[in-house]
């Protein structure tokens, strides 16, 4: 198989490139009006579940906008769900987990399932795009951190603090990370049977990880995180994505992550030097920018492809793109990769 657009997978290996390669978190999804069509017609884990409508929803922004690398429709949750915990997305709430863990006696019934029964309908649904994307560009496939699911499965729902997560973490130990370890097992061996499926390389979210302080990040987030790099990094490039984790760069970068994401509140400057300057990142234009002038957008996107520098780079944004960001906006900003020229 060779990729019509391989821009992306260099950029991964470091390779010299004339333009960095973009895509978005979240782009396949809320802001366009081809996915509101489909969610007026269908629940949102009816369409994770799917495989024709998950296909359908990762190739749209691909068609509309032509990014160098699409990513698969689905969700962080469906790991939890597959675990035997139960998982409801409420309209205009979020996440809703009815029966959250917060004892041994609640992990007890939490297992590590065989993702192949549990979550075939993921891999369907990469085979399905892979036909759809005819190899004009590669396939991401990812996954939460497990500090950032077991936020989900202790809260029981989203939150600014997580207060419950942290209180488990820091009264019981032993039940979070025994809870954390199943959800690492889990994970690992969904993300490798999403590789075998046909993805070509996968993304690790740690929307919460700046919850916590560098010491708790090492000891309730990291470690994790590094178990899972260790046991994909030889199969295909792993991106780690840490939301508010600059702190954690220096650690990442030596991880055997084939890049590293970085939200908005960190400069490239910062991001460089924190990471050693070798590997590759990716990010961080703030989601919300994209509600300035298409004109201001393309202004700001060249300045910080000439911030970061073209190679070992991925421009994207520094977290999924909102709602209500126009179509002709986000055109914009991959118009402005695809027209940038250094100098």
């Amino acid at each position: 198989m060779t990729l019509k657009n391989d821009l992306f997978l260099k950029a991964l290996k470091g390779e010299t490139v004339e333009r960095p390669p973009v895509w978005m978190m979240r782009q396949a999804g809320r802001y366009l009006p081809e996915f509101m069509a489909i969610k007026e017609k269908y629940d949102f884990f009816t369409r994770c579940q799917t495989p024709e409508l998950a296909s359908e929803i990762t190739v749209q922004p691909i068609r509309r906008y032509g990014m160098d690398a699409a990513i698969l429709f689905s969700d962080i949750l469906v790991i939890p769900q597959a675990m035997n915990i139960h998982v409801e997305m409420k309209p205009n709430f979020g996440p809703y987990l009815p029966n959250p863990i917060r004892s041994q006696k609640d992990l007890d019934s939490v297992i590590v399932p065989n993702v192949h029964e549990t979550l075939g309908y993921v891999m369907e649904a990469i085979k399905a795009t892979k036909e759809k994307l005819n190899d004009e560009v590669p396939l991401i496939g990812f996954a939460g951190s497990p500090w950032t699911i077991l936020c989900y499965c202790v809260q029981g729902q989203g939150s600014k603090t997580f207060d419950k997560a942290k209180e488990l973490c820091f009264t019981q130990p032993v039940v979070a990370h025994e809870l954390l370890q199943k959800i690492t097992d889990t994970t690992i061996a969904y993300l490798k049977a999403k590789v075998a499926a046909g993805v070509n390389a996968v993304q690790v979210f740690d929307s919460w990880g700046g919850m916590l302080s560098p010491t708790d990040y090492q000891e309730f987030s990291w470690q994790y995180i590094q178990q899972i790099i260790d046991a994909l990094k030889d199969e295909t490039p792993v991106i780690v994505f840490g939301k508010g984790c600059w702190f954690a760069l220096g650690d990442m970068a030596k991880s055997g992550a084939a890049a590293l994401g970085v939200d908005w509140t960190c400069s490239a400057r910062n991001a460089r030097y924190l990471s050693g300057g070798k590997i590759t990142l990716q990010g961080n234009f703030d989601p919300s920018r994209l509600l300035s002038p298409p004109s201001e957008i393309k202004k700001m996107v060249h300045q910080m492809i000439n911030e970061f520098g073209k190679d070992s780079y991925v421009v994207n944004l520094g977290h999924g793109i909102l709602p209500n960001v126009p179509v002709e906006n986000a055109k914009a900003f991959i118009d402005a990769v695809k027209e940038y020229k250094q100098g």
